[in-house]
């Protein structure tokens, strides 16, 4: 019906140029509007958050990481799927555990004497995905002997200064658990449930990988009891050999020592 109507107006190839000409134009301009119309709703949402974190929670502080704090807001909308309330209501937790806990007054000297155990590190080189690496070596972790106050202050200091080594273009870290060596005395489930809801709360979608390296028998049942505190991390967690962290995460050149192969 429609090809007898064109034949009869004489025209037959008007209809067919138009259609395809059309909609390639239109498409163009929407996926450059959609874009714009994206960039512009992230502002505008920022400017929300930032507004109401203002009106309702003028005690918080500003600056980095304060309630004016652009690039951190952002990240928690992101994080709270850009719902306004959901980021406000994280991010005035957020900002309110980082002034109790002192985060800003944290640095090399606070947390040298903890960090000279060498049980956690953040590595000098990157992966060869660009993410900063946070080393924890778990047979150096003695619940008993050490702080755990201490330990957390050394925990959220890593964590602050693998973040400080993000590339541009780059939001997430990997984590390396060495377990070798691991035993009982190195258990310590209280420290895990203090790790988990600092990335979670606070440090929201900035881990992108935890490799449990080497993980003995023994660590099977606390994993067991650990794998519920992950929440939606649990599928961040790979368990995987030295081998594996050698030839997929680092070149020759930045392979952390503790993973290199020893000479005789």
């Amino acid at each position: 019906m429609a090809i007898r109507t064109c034949l009869n107006l004489g025209r037959p190839q008007i209809a067919p140029v138009t259609l395809t000409k059309s909609p390639s134009r239109n498409c163009k301009f929407s996926v450059q509007s959609c874009s714009l119309s994206s960039n512009q709703s992230h502002k505008q949402l920022i400017v929300e958050v930032k507004e109401k974190l203002g009106r309702d929670y003028h005690s918080l502080p500003v600056g980095k990481n304060g309630r004016d704090d652009e690039e951190m807001i952002l990240w928690f909308l992101k994080d709270r799927k850009f719902s306004v309330d959901e980021a406000v209501s994280k991010l005035t937790k957020a900002i309110k555990w980082r002034e109790e806990f002192k985060v800003s007054e944290l640095s090399e000297e606070s947390v040298k004497s903890i960090a000279d155990t060498g049980k956690a590190y953040v590595h000098d080189s990157l992966d060869v995905y660009g993410k900063p690496v946070l080393i924890v070596v778990a047979s150096k972790h003695l619940p008993a002997v050490h702080d755990p106050v201490e330990d957390e202050k050394l925990c959220v200091f890593l964590i602050e200064k693998a973040l400080r080594k993000l590339a541009a273009g780059k939001e997430q870290i990997l984590g390396i658990i060495d377990l070798r060596g691991f035993s009982t005395r190195n258990a310590d489930l209280k420290f895990l449930t203090f790790l988990f809801d600092v990335i979670y709360y606070y440090y929201p979608k900035r881990l992108g990988q935890v490799l449990f390296v080497e993980a003995p028998f023994i660590f099977k049942p606390i994993w067991q009891v650990a794998k519920p505190l992950l929440r939606s991390y649990t599928s961040l967690v790979r368990f995987c050999s030295v081998e594996t962290v050698r030839k997929e995460y680092f070149t020759e050149e930045t392979l952390p020592a503790n993973f290199r192969e020893k000479t005789l």
